[in-house]
């Protein structure tokens, strides 16, 4: 049979494929989308990236785990966290990081674990030592005047007295120790007030410095004997000069 020459001229152009559309999604004889493959082609899509996105099933492969983990971040081993110690006191834990690193915690959260103990802890911990060594230090000036009901007499005399013939800030740091209320108390004894409230203040850099060691946890933890001394002779002078 021949063919229509004039039937065939008349037929339209099969439409072109538009720029960046793939051939499976063209409907060339229609010259339009093929919108059921494209839509299931998308549905495919993002149920895969869901997957991806989310943490692994409990009964995942511990494989499938890891690469999770690695996406997050988590290092392939506990010493691979770079911890930048918040404090002298609050330096980097193995057994600690193999415990967040067990957990899945990423760089930034394990350091985030730190800088809250240093936040809120180290405070905590300082003033509970801090207790303990005020009553240490109490327990010590009972036995010093002789029992409680005489150091209870004693300290109100010395207080007393304190306030009323030193300077407020050498009083502060003097009745914060055992050694401080002793030499208080020597003072008072001897008539040799150690700074009276009107004369002149002493030099700022050695006030500065003795208040510096006295923040040194030797100390006020510690109570080294050594230390305690250079700072209970350091207001010693001072309230001389």
């Amino acid at each position: 049979m021949s063919q229509d020459l004039l039937e065939a001229a008349s037929k339209p152009e099969p439409a072109a494929i538009p720029d960046g559309v793939p051939e499976k999604f063209w409907d060339a004889e229609a010259g339009t989308l093929r919108t059921e493959a494209l839509l299931k082609s998308y549905l495919e899509l993002e149920r895969r990236l869901s997957q991806r996105a989310g943490p692994p099933a409990p009964d995942a492969p511990e494989e499938e785990r890891q690469r999770f983990l690695r996406a997050l971040g988590v290092p392939e081993k506990p010493d691979g966290y770079a911890i930048t110690a918040p404090h002298d006191l609050l330096s980097a834990d193995a057994a600690i990081n193999a415990r967040l690193h067990e957990a899945g915690f990423t760089p930034k959260q394990a350091q985030l674990v730190y800088d809250l103990a240093a936040e809120r802890l180290l405070p905590l911990i300082a003033d509970a030592v801090r207790e303990v060594e005020a009553e240490r230090e109490v327990d010590r000036l009972r036995a010093h005047f002789g029992g409680d009901e005489a150091f209870r007499r004693m300290a109100g005399q010395i207080a007393a007295w304190g306030r009323a013939n030193l300077a407020p800030h050498v009083f502060e740091a003097l009745s914060t120790s055992h050694d401080g209320v002793v030499a208080m108390h020597g003072m008072m004894a001897k008539r040799e007030p150690a700074l009276m409230r009107a004369a002149e203040q002493p030099a700022a850099s050695q006030e500065q410095e003795l208040r510096v060691m006295m923040r040194d946890p030797r100390y006020w933890r510690t109570r080294e004997p050594d230390f305690v001394k250079r700072v209970t002779e350091g207001f010693r002078r001072l309230t001389k000069s």
